[in-house]
């Protein structure tokens, strides 16, 4: 409840002018005793401390204050059971709040007192108390015993090099147990052995006690001093034997005389002999370790020299690990580990397969891209256990030196080899699998281009000579399986890109995200908070309500998080007692995890004409992108608003064209485009946007707004235009109609040649969804445009 943040200090309050009370407030404190006489300032931090503290300025200032057995209720309800019943009655001089919180208070212990007992433990503690009389004998015996204390406390001041000033305290303090008190304060005694110094009610006893004590903390204070004495002799004496021993040898070597081998260097030759190396890795390390023998081991050559032999020596450079070539069993695992992933699954058993045919084929190196949270990294790990390789996941996220990869060259202090080799000598093997994490996040600056380095990693034909700047040997990574990840492939440069097979993660349907959930992510949750089934069950329904409610993306990290959620929860209703299990169901699914988040937003526009749905890709998935426009008389300008990138306002710009060059064509009446101003607007202006895959959709929208035709509301469109009227293929379908199915869309126009993207599609997505497939804007029109509406003129 409380703790001390300063000193002891003498205080100046005189015990005879406060009176003790029959009944005081009461300030439990924690881990130290106060003793009469003396003063603290201390922090209080409990609710109830502060409250008696604001009480009592009010009134005396006086207090009762003891202290804690143990610390088990310094935070929790008090037991009064868990308190000393000797403490002293305080007085506080000075309060100030601090700004964190706290009160800082100033407060003198001035009189012993006794708890008789609790007459109120509501807010804070209130006690029957009595005054404590301290017994002086003011003898003979008593003088010598403070004598002998003063000598022996002075030795104390001056071995333990503690402020003189304690010392010259001592000769203004009269009263024998004050003096016993300030001497127990310097003696860093146990808090059990400060209180029992505090129940002593005989000066003579107290003393004697006290100069037990003290003894026992010179006889500490002096062995300490012993011991660094020892050490620094110590310390004197090596370095005479280090110049004897050189002398030694020079003199050795005027004999002629031969001097014992290192046993250093008896062990770098026994593990040279048994270690398995390269030719060129044995050479060079003969030769180091010839080198070696000639440098003093004081040298700081000596330890650059030794620190290179060991990562020579410790290198896997002919260690393998054995393949698990078995391919039903590797589909097995890949099965437990993830649900779907056909794509990626199926090229990791092409390669055991070839792998079982040819064993000297080359590791593959492939790129996982998609969304976050759609499991790229895990699938590396999967991948390894199936396969029976070591495991080795590095982070590119950030690095911006080259010398991250290639390492430092040995002529800098301190200089390491980079992280593909440190790796690689962790692992242990020369055949692991090699994970680069987030390889789209790479950077560049003055110290070099990090994903320069990279392309003699990732380059098949190229990476079995591969040169670290510290080894300085050719290390053969060709039998590495590399695996980088991305969520952008375009953020990877050209080449690096060209030398990897990248392999695209979709984003995951509604029902693939509710198998992930059942069959992983609930039973990870629940082993992760110690719930069991018999504890929480999620319907299905309440799986789905999450989905689509309470998350949007691609993936499913959200949706851990989510369930993860329900888990505490849960938990936290079984410590308070709960008995039974918890069903959460989608009615009840608010009471857990709050109101819903996302609502679906066909159903939030103001629908008219001048309104059309387009889709979208984003490096977390496919959304749904609505584009709006007005005409309003002005000067012939085009605006373009929402935070548009350079290629959607060219879009615009065509789709505009397009609009006036086929007026008669659409029903457009004549409308002199020099005294109308458009505008077209896409919401959410926070968030940038750009790409031609909208150009369809302003098309739609310009011919909504001058013909007056509102668009379908359960239809979503994409593709790029040209003037001529063609509708032009674009990229990232699946994660657009993942997006237009989530939203509750029915039908979706889409390029006629994208057809070939439609067999990516789940077949659970397109049994609600109508795909209409176009090559001129004249299809699209027909399709989106139904009805007659009020043109605008």
């Amino acid at each position: 409840m409380t703790n001390q943040i300063s000193e002891k200090n003498k205080i100046t309050v005189n015990p005879t002018d406060l009176p003790v009370p029959d009944t005081l407030p009461v300030l439990p404190v924690h881990g130290f005793v106060f003793f009469p006489g003396m003063g603290f300032p201390i922090q209080v931090s409990h609710p109830a401390s502060k409250q008696l503290i604001d009480d009592v300025l009010l009134k005396e200032r006086l207090i009762a204050i003891v202290s804690h057995k143990t610390a088990k209720d310094v935070e929790e309800k008090l037991d009064t059971d868990n308190l000393y019943s000797v403490g002293v009655m305080g007085y506080i001089h000075k309060m100030n709040k601090g700004i964190e919180g706290f009160y800082h208070v100033l407060i003198s212990a001035v009189q012993k007192i006794k708890v008789i007992d609790f007459i109120q433990q509501e807010t804070y503690p209130i006690a029957k108390v009595e005054l404590i009389e301290l017994k002086l004998t003011e003898d003979t015996e008593e003088e010598a015993l403070i004598l002998n204390l003063n000598n022996q406390f002075k030795k104390l001041v001056e071995l333990a090099n503690l402020p003189p000033e304690i010392f010259m305290t001592l000769s203004s303090v009269a009263n024998s147990f004050h003096l016993a008190y300030i001497i127990i304060s310097q003696l860093n005694l146990s808090l059990e052995k400060e209180q029992q110094m505090l129940e002593i009610e005989d000066s003579k006893i107290l003393l004697r006690r006290v100069t037990k004590e003290l003894a026992n903390r010179l006889e500490t204070v002096e062995m300490s001093n012993k011991i660094q004495k020892d050490i620094k002799d110590d310390m004197g004496a090596k370095q005479k034997e280090f110049f004897l021993r050189q002398q030694l040898k020079s003199i050795r070597k005027e004999l002629g005389e031969g001097e014992e081998e290192n046993v250093e260097l008896k062990e770098l030759k026994k593990k040279l002999k048994e270690a398995s190396l390269s030719e060129e890795a044995r050479k060079t390390a003969e030769k180091e370790l010839k080198r070696l023998e000639r440098i003093p081991a004081a040298s700081a050559e000596y330890t650059v020299c030794r620190n290179y032999l060991d990562w020579l020596l410790d290198l896997p450079w002919e260690k393998s690990s054995t393949d698990n070539l078995d391919i039903n069993l590797a589909r097995q695992h890949l099965d437990e580990d993830h649900y779907g992933l056909k794509k990626i699954k199926k090229r990791i058993i092409e390669f055991l397969a070839v792998r079982k045919l040819k064993q000297d084929m080359h590791g593959p190196i492939l790129c996982f891209t998609g969304p976050p949270g759609t499991g790229k990294t895990s699938l590396g790990k999967s991948i390894a256990r199936t396969m029976g390789r070591e495991f080795i996941r590095i982070s590119l996220g950030g690095v911006r030196d080259e010398a991250e990869i290639r390492g430092h060259r040995r002529t800098y202090i301190g200089a390491l080899p980079g992280r593909i080799i440190q790796n690689i000598r962790k692992a242990g093997t020369n055949n692991p699998l090699f994970m680069l994490d987030e390889i789209d996040k790479l950077g560049m600056d003055f110290r070099g281009d990090p994903s320069s380095a990279l392309l003699e990693v990732l380059d098949p034909e190229q990476n079995s000579t591969f040169v670290d700047h510290y080894i300085e040997i050719a290390f053969d990574l060709s039998k590495v399986m590399f695996i980088t990840t991305a969520n952008v492939l375009g953020h990877i440069p050209g080449p690096l890109r060209d030398r990897m097979e990248v392999i695209e993660l979709s984003g995951y349907t509604v029902e693939e995200k509710l198998m992930i959930a059942k069959q992983f992510l609930v039973p990870k949750e629940l082993e992760a908070h110690g719930v069991t089934e018999n504890d929480l069950q999620i319907e299905d329904e309440a799986i789905r309500t999450i989905i689509q409610s309470y998350t949007r993306e691609a993936g499913v990290r959200n949706l851990e998080r989510e369930l993860a959620s329900i888990c505490r929860k849960v938990a936290t209703e079984i410590v308070s007692g709960h008995i039974g299990q918890t069903i959460v169901k989608a009615k009840n699914l608010d009471d857990f995890l709050g109101p819903i988040k996302f609502f679906p937003e066909i159903t939030a526009r103001s629908w008219g004409p001048g309104l059309v749905t387009g889709l979208a890709w984003t490096p977390v998935g496919g959304t749904l992108l609505f584009i709006e426009s007005a005409s309003m008389e002005g000067k012939g300008s085009l605006t373009l608003t929402g935070m548009l990138g350079d290629v959607m306002k060219e879009s615009a710009t065509a789709a505009l064209t397009y609009i006036r060059s086929h007026m008669k064509t659409l029903n457009i009446p004549d409308i002199d485009f020099s005294k109308r101003d458009i505008h077209i607007h896409v919401p959410e202006g926070a968030i940038p946007k750009d790409g031609p895959s909208a150009g369809v959709a302003m098309v739609v929208c310009l011919a909504s707004l001058l013909t007056g035709r509102p668009v379908r509301t359960d239809l979503a469109m994409t593709g790029e235009i040209t003037l001529r009227g063609d509708v032009l293929p674009v990229g990232g379908i699946k994660e657009k109609v993942l997006a237009a199915s989530g939203a509750g869309i029915k039908e979706i126009i889409l390029p006629n040649l994208n057809k070939k993207d439609e067999g990516e599609i789940p077949d659970n997505v397109k049994k609600g969804v109508s795909f209409h497939f176009v090559q001129k804007i004249e299809e699209v029109l027909a399709l989106a445009l139904p009805g007659e509406g009020k043109k605008t003129k």
